[in-house]
């Protein structure tokens, strides 16, 4: 593994690594849909179920490298001989003899240490269990690798926090004076009287436990419930007295202390390569049953053996939905961990690993879209009364709730009580929804109804209503007192209008609390988003044409949306200001409940015109002499991008959704791809950085800029824009560039020299080629949609199955033949692309297509499609094979 920080095993996506030691911050995500974890490689991290609820102490990344902390295993031979099975010690003398390895899979981990000094072998394995089961399982055998019998006393050390993780400061000791400790056979329960807060505490319900035996079901000899015990005054989690000393305990003063799960064994004697197993299962419930269930489903190695296996197929399962085989066996194994990666996110949210140390768990209105476009793919039918829930998120001035929880339609105003608006918020529920009605042909659901989210906050978050109370209930009513419902088409209406009229002194969406960048959060009262502005109107071309394909002549909406439908001058900013203010005022509070019936044709063409207008616009007051757009005016009113001295300021969002929308001509794209290579690609690490260095802070425009540069928001190589731009360069005919720039991401990834992580896609890229952010990202979702949709080119299309490959020449570098697998319509379908001749110009035109073996009719094309009818017709429970040939 030269220059490798681990290398693959098999095509699952299994790899192995004997350095990941040496990397603090590296981690795995263990979870199923209760629980959540994550562990490092000397078994540092946490393990929780919510915000409210952590069984071990909340880490961030710096933790992970700072904290003494872990789920520890101790081996004590004799005063002089005292070991720790996972590397977590004070005695380097020993720790350093260690040989480690890793080896770790979706999702679970095994780490293995030999010290010969000591004469002993660790094997440590930590998974959750698929299921329902909230515990997280650990695994250690420990084996005599010398000539002579050796005598030990194990004892497992995982240090209980058992609360909110509001507590990690705020008040620590005062709710540790809450804990309850109970001993059980096999171990230690903890139950806290109260959830602290000081806002209003809370009776406590939750169960948090560590428990452990062998692998003869023996329960532990002593146990050791607080950490002050198990330390001692002298000692720490790193060089325990309790441990060193062997010191018994003595259980006679244990509440209202830290609580410790130390599980001291009976001692064993192992002969020469003789072995023996420990189990240890780490949870939080509030079902004393479920400690019960835990102990008798988990009490043998078998057991744990099965429960392991269990798991590992059910991710496998998920990873392999969309399965791709390039002849590239690592990029076929890293795209396998990018696909469950928005599994993982549905699961831990934007808050619950390590490197996502903001936040109260809970995934944001932008996540919720883009998490969809994955579940869509994988399958559309069960994603339907999701996306109707989410629509109950919109707010009828258009903006919406900005967290969701976890049960459906589950909405949250803000995160921490701060009124603000991301003006991008209302451009992802169309790009989802459209994606699921080309994939099913269900265009039926635009006229499906749902609700509309209500609170005190009111046009777009200008305004406080304070006499609306809770007891008004989160959904919008009508003046009678009803809850009002609108068409999904109305709620789609309503978001794309009032952005066209909610406008800045340039005559472009005003740019509020940010847009897809957080950072851009200092302009909210003169800003706008020319990026965004392009897709706003893209939106309202997309809507004239979802409208003129209805089955109806007449469209029924709101009495209201008469204001935002509006002709007028669209030049005239404080008229179109004036228009929005007006439909503010008739909504602010209620809507009528009226409905006006709208000619389909009259409501299309409304739409074009604003659509057009708005390109037209943009296309003449953005495009610069540089070579690229302005995305952007700051708080000044003042244009971001350009020529400002000797200083070129560019971003990449601003050149992206241009492309994607459909704003930029084809000669422009030929410019924005000369100009992003020219000043956003860096020579030395082959990637897109968000935005060249702009030299200053940006007051006036957002923090963002106050960041070095290189990191977050502030120019890093940011992994989601740089997939769209990918995609906006695929749907523009520039495959050749478009492969170029979603390879980079794959490759920056691969390149562990660098990157420094393990096989996932992370939210950027530093000025170091470091991968930051693990896991978490909107920017999977996207680059499997990419490489489904726009490289192979297999999607949906009014519900019947369209195959345009975009393939180019560099695509088939490892094979003549490459293979995607999804399913589509309820089939499971293996399309298999092949090259006829290598030739040193390809054109990407199919030239054969035959579906199980049967030849389709085909002149040659750059396209085929099959009728939805004709593969629901293809035997259920089936792989059906599609193979195409192309030159």
């Amino acid at each position: 593994m030269k220059n490798k920080l681990w290398e693959f095993v098999g095509n699952s996506g299994a790899f192995r690594s004997g350095t990941a030691d040496k990397i603090k911050s590296l981690y795995v995500p263990l979870a199923n849909e209760i629980i959540m974890s994550s562990i490092s490689a000397d078994l540092g991290g946490d393990i929780k179920v919510s915000q409210n609820a952590f069984l071990l102490a909340p880490v961030s990344r710096i933790d992970l490298m700072a904290s003494k902390a872990s789920r520890n295993f101790w081996i004590y031979i004799d005063k002089h001989k005292v070991w720790s099975a996972c590397g977590v010690s004070k005695d380097i003398l020993h720790s350093r003899k260690d040989s480690f390895s890793l080896e770790a899979g979706m999702l679970w981990q095994k780490i293995t240490r030999e010290n010969k000094k000591i004469g002993l072998k660790s094997e440590i394995l930590s998974f959750v269990p698929a299921g329902n089961i909230p515990v997280e399982l650990m695994q250690v055998k420990i084996t005599n690798i010398s000539s002579k019998k050796i005598k030990i006393t194990p004892t497992a050390a995982i240090p209980l926090y058992a609360r909110g993780a509001n507590s990690i400061r705020d008040h620590r000791h005062v709710t540790s004076l809450l804990q309850r400790i109970a001993l059980d056979k096999y171990g230690v329960v903890v139950k806290p009287t109260l959830s602290f807060d000081e806002a209003g505490h809370q009776l406590n319900k939750k169960m948090y436990f560590v428990l452990g035996w062998d692998e003869l079901h023996s329960s532990p000899e002593y146990i050791y419930p607080t950490q002050g015990m198990f330390c001692g005054d002298a000692g720490d989690f790193e060089a325990p007295q309790s441990v060193y000393e062997h010191i018994l305990p003595d259980n006679s003063l244990i509440q209202g202390k830290e609580a410790m799960g130390g599980l001291r064994f009976k001692a064993v004697e192992l002969a020469p390569n003789k072995s023996h197993t420990y189990i240890l299962a780490m949870g939080i419930t509030e079902n004393a049953q479920v400690i019960k269930r835990v102990i008798r489903e988990f009490n043998s190695v078998n057991k744990i053996k099965k429960a392991l296996d269990k798991t590992k197929a059910y991710w496998l399962e998920i990873s392999r939905r969309i399965n791709i085989s390039t002849g590239a066996s690592d990029f076929d194994n890293w795209f396998s961990w990018v696909s469950i990666q928005p599994m993982l996110r549905k699961i831990f949210g934007c808050s619950f690993l390590p490197d996502f140390d903001y936040g109260k768990g809970g995934r944001g209105w932008r996540d919720l879209w883009q998490d969809c476009l994955g579940l869509i793919l994988n399958d559309p039918q069960q994603v339907r009364q999701l996306l109707l829930n989410n629509f109950s998120g919109v707010r009828i001035d258009g903006s919406n709730a900005t967290i969701i929880g976890k049960n459906p339609g589950e909405f949250i105003s803000d995160r921490n009580n701060i009124s603000r608006v991301w003006m991008d918020h209302g451009v992802w529920p169309l790009l989802t929804l459209d994606l699921y009605m080309n994939e099913t042909g269900d265009f039926d659901i635009l006229l499906e109804k749902a609700s509309y989210f209500r609170n005190h906050e009111i046009n777009r978050c200008r305004s406080i209503d304070y006499q609306w109370a809770k007891e008004y209930g989160q959904k919008l009513k009508s003046s009678s007192g009803k809850i009002y419902q609108g068409t999904v088409l109305e709620h789609l209406l309503v978001q794309n209008l009032v952005q066209f009229f909610n406008i800045g002194a340039n005559n472009h969406v005003r740019l509020e609390g940010a847009d897809w960048n957080d950072g851009l959060d200092m302009a909210n009262e003169h800003g706008e988003s020319v990026a965004f502005s392009c897709m706003y109107a893209h939106n309202l071309k997309r809507l004239a044409e979802l409208v003129s394909g209805l089955k109806c002549d007449e469209v029924a909406i709101a009495k209201e949306l008469n204001f935002i439908l509006q002709e007028s001058d669209y030049n005239n900013v404080s008229l179109k200001v004036k228009i929005l203010g007006q439909y503010f005022r008739h909504t602010q509070k209620c809507v009528s409940g009226e409905k006006i019936k709208l000619s389909k044709k009259m409501l299309a063409e409304n739409l074009l015109r604003k659509a057009d207008w708005m390109i037209q616009h943009i296309r003449h007051k953005e495009w610069l002499r540089d070579g690229f757009f302005n995305g952007y005016y700051d708080n000044n009113k003042k244009r971001i991008e350009g020529k400002f001295g000797k200083i070129i300021r560019m971003t990449l969002t601003g050149q992206v959704f241009p492309v994607m929308s459909g704003v930029a001509t084809k000669e422009q794209v030929q410019s924005i791809v000369a100009s992003a290579n020219k000043y956003l690609l860096d020579e030395k690490l082959k990637g897109y950085h968000l935005n060249t260095d702009f030299k200053q802070e940006q007051y006036a425009f957002g923090r963002a800029f106050s960041f070095v540069y290189g990191e977050k928001e502030n120019g890093a190589i940011f992994s989601h824009m740089v997939v769209m731009f990918a995609n906006a360069l695929y749907k523009a005919g520039f495959k050749e560039n478009g492969w170029k720039v979603l390879a980079s991401i794959s490759d920056m990834s691969l390149d562990t020299d660098k990157s420094k992580i393990y096989p996932v896609l992370p939210e950027y890229f530093n000025n170091e080629g470091r991968g930051m952010y693990a896991y978490l990202t909107g920017s999977a979702s996207w680059f499997v949609l990419t490489l489904l949709t726009e490289v192979f080119g297999v999607r949906g299309k009014d519900g019947d199955l369209l195959i345009e490959p975009k393939l180019c020449i560099d695509n088939f570098k490892h094979s003549s033949t490459i293979r995607i697998q999804r399913n589509f319509a309820g089939r499971n379908l293996l399309i298999e692309f092949s090259l006829k001749r290598k030739a040193n110009s390809f054109k990407n035109s199919i030239t054969s297509v035959r579906l199980d073996s049967s030849c389709i009719g085909l002149k040659c094309s750059n396209s085929v499609v099959i009728k939805r009818r004709d593969i629901q017709k293809l035997l259920a429970n089936k792989i059906h094979k599609i193979e195409i040939e192309l030159v």
